[in-house]
């Protein structure tokens, strides 16, 4: 019997579930902020996804099966099993997708979130005619994903598609990874706002800074055309490298209207091609995706 199908997707601001019925229908959504401290408390963030897991449980139908499949902004170590390479730092090094499934006693599929993203919008969003996709989420923090032939590949390592975090500035901000100038120091909203906080010991939220470069304020555009010139350098290379079909940008950056014009033009520039064609697309599920990937790789 086709089971129902719980997805969550853990951000750096919010926790999100989704249930869909065995053909995919949308029949419960909720979410709830991340926990935050100056430690990002472990614990409070399992004990959240707990109490948002339990109550989409409850919006099943009666003895009805189900998966659950969990989004999270690293990866799992598969000789460790251990959360690695995550920007919500209290994950590394703890055994979380242990932790859940004892906490419910059943098993827990659990991915990168780029990863997430890329297989929704590859098996039915923006990007559902390409065979090779590079999915990108530029948020909180800058994540990558690869899908080929609606099959996401990881890697020998499980780090498949982490674009953030090679260096293009080995004089850049430190990055928590421990390298210098990693692309997502540089193109992130949080890397853009430290960015001009470095520049004018001032705060602005990125999208201060984006509305403040639309009306010409010159510190607004330096720091902005900066961004759009990073984001070039670091697309235009890896479109270099990896030649995809088509890349689709998600997360709260994606909405920016100016990286598929004067944001593309630079990633010309900078890739090892005279006239790429790659489209930049995009995505068509919005926020949703991320969450909608979680059920789908569900166990």
């Amino acid at each position: 019997m086709d089971k129902f199908k719980i997805g969550i997707d853990l951000g750096g601001t919010k926790i999100e579930s989704i249930l869909l019925d065995p053909d995919d229908h949308e029949l419960f959504r909720k979410r709830i902020p991340t926990p935050y401290s100056t430690s990002h408390d472990y614990n409070s963030i399992v004990r959240s996804i707990q109490l948002l897991l339990n109550d989409t449980v409850r919006q099943l139908p009666e003895s009805n099966e189900y998966t659950i499949g969990i989004g999270i902004p690293g990866t799992i170590n598969k000789n460790t099993q251990l959360v690695q390479n995550a920007n919500t730092t209290c994950l590394i090094n703890k055994p979380f997708q242990s932790d859940l499934e004892k906490l419910f006693n059943r098993k827990i599929g659990m991915e990168n979130d780029a990863n997430c993203f890329t297989i929704a919008e590859s098996l039915s969003g923006i990007a559902k005619n390409h065979d090779f996709v590079f999915g990108i989420i530029m948020g909180t923090g800058c994540g990558g994903g690869i899908c080929i032939n609606g099959r996401i590949h990881t890697g020998l390592h499980d780090i498949a598609g982490e674009w953030g975090h090679f260096s293009i500035d080995p004089n850049g901000t430190k990055c928590y990874c421990g390298n210098r100038g990693c692309v997502e120091t540089k193109i992130s909203g949080k890397g853009v706002e430290s960015s001009f906080y470095h520049k004018f010991a001032k705060t602005l939220s990125m999208k201060e800074i984006v509305i403040g470069y639309r009306q010409n304020d010159p510190q607004c555009k330096m720091v902005f055309e900066q961004f759009l010139d990073d984001f070039g350098r670091s697309l235009g290379g890896l479109i270099s490298v990896i030649d995809p079909d088509a890349v689709v940008l998600g997360g709260g950056l994606s909405n920016i209207p100016e990286l598929y014009d004067k944001g593309y033009s630079r990633v010309r520039h900078y890739a090892f091609y005279q006239d790429i064609e790659t489209p930049l697309l995009k995505n068509q599920l919005g926020d949703s995706a991320g969450v909608i990937g979680a059920a789908w790789i569900g166990k």
